[in-house]
């Protein structure tokens, strides 16, 4: 009976300190995104940038960027590395001080005779996938500013959902979402259910955007950087039951905080015997386009993600089983 109580006091008070803690984060948070309101634009990602490169290294999560650019670039020196990882800090703090300015951020215009901020490549798929009455997949990674993508979607007529995962603090959640959802039009939290309801906006002929380079536990085994991981098939599964074509997507970060968003011709998926589409060689395909993004740009992309973690006991399934959507 003790022991039950404590065990229910435990739970009941850490949940509380949790709450504290992620209520006192998000209030240092708010204070700083206020204090960087202050500033014009590019002093206020500038001065994120250079604070990030001080103290990402000092994180624990800097440890595990090192440890992977090491195994995906054993050919580089330490300085290197290290100089990849910095640029890795500075990228992710930009992207968060890019929350507040996004409205001002994006400023393309195709009619426009001098450049923005904002320059499209690829200009021509993203009129024809709002023009065409039919579903469209789009997958891109965490690279650059990705979240201009759905903005750029967005402002040309596109009707597309985005698939995104909120942080673990619900306080920073719901600023997050409410600035997303103020700029991108459709969003969908990434929870139990959400392959089903990406199914459904397929179904109904709309479109949707799909971040495809994180460790996905129960995922099919695939490789990245030659390195085994796991990797979610709901974008390969969606496509076979579709049969929709599927586009490659990314944000580049340009010097002066400028951005170039590139939307790529359309893959030719693999397919087994029967005409259908390879569920697995789709996968290892997605996989292989983000990384052929991230050697072109690997300060561009996030090294503290733990890619290559292989989640232990998991079931073994056959990369073709006809039920999977509902395991995103």
């Amino acid at each position: 009976m003790f022991k039950k109580l404590r065990r229910d006091l435990r739970y009941r008070y850490g949940r509380q300190l949790r709450q504290l803690n992620y209520w006192l984060v998000a209030r240092a948070a708010m204070m700083i995104i206020s204090m960087l309101r202050l500033l014009p634009v590019d002093s206020a990602l500038n001065f994120a940038d250079r604070v990030a490169r001080r103290v990402g290294p000092m994180v624990g999560r800097h440890q595990v960027a090192v440890d992977n650019l090491r195994k995906a670039y054993p050919e580089k020196s330490e300085d290197e590395v290290q100089a990849i990882a910095s640029d890795m800090w500075g990228n992710m703090a930009r992207l968060a001080a890019e929350y507040i300015f996004l409205d001002a951020l994006f400023d393309y215009d195709p009619a426009a005779i001098k450049p923005g901020r904002v320059e499209v490549k690829g200009v021509e798929h993203f009129t024809e996938i709002a023009a065409e009455k039919q579903p469209h997949i789009v997958f891109t990674g965490h690279l650059g500013n990705f979240e201009l993508l759905p903005v750029a979607a967005a402002t040309f007529g596109m009707n597309i959902t985005a698939l995104f995962r909120p942080p673990n603090n619900p306080y920073l959640a719901d600023y997050i979402l409410s600035t997303r959802r103020s700029t991108m039009g459709a969003l969908l939290p990434s929870m139990a259910g959400a392959s089903f309801a990406l199914a459904g906006v397929l179904e109904n002929g709309g479109n949707i955007g799909v971040l495809v380079d994180q460790k996905f536990s129960n995922g099919l085994d695939t490789t990245f950087f030659g390195r085994p991981c796991q990797s979610n098939r709901v974008l390969g599964t969606l496509a076979r039951h579709y049969d929709c074509d599927v586009y490659p997507a990314r944000c580049v970060r340009l010097p002066g905080n400028r951005f170039r968003l590139e939307i790529e011709d359309k893959l030719t998926l693999p397919r087994i015997a029967d005409g259908s589409v390879d569920v697995h060689a789709t996968t290892q395909l997605l996989n292989d386009v983000v990384e052929r993004w991230v050697r072109e740009d690997p300060g561009q992309w996030m090294w503290f993600h733990k890619r290559w973690e292989i989640s232990g006991g998991r079931r073994k399934r056959s990369p073709q089983a006809k039920a999977p959507v509902a395991d995103a």
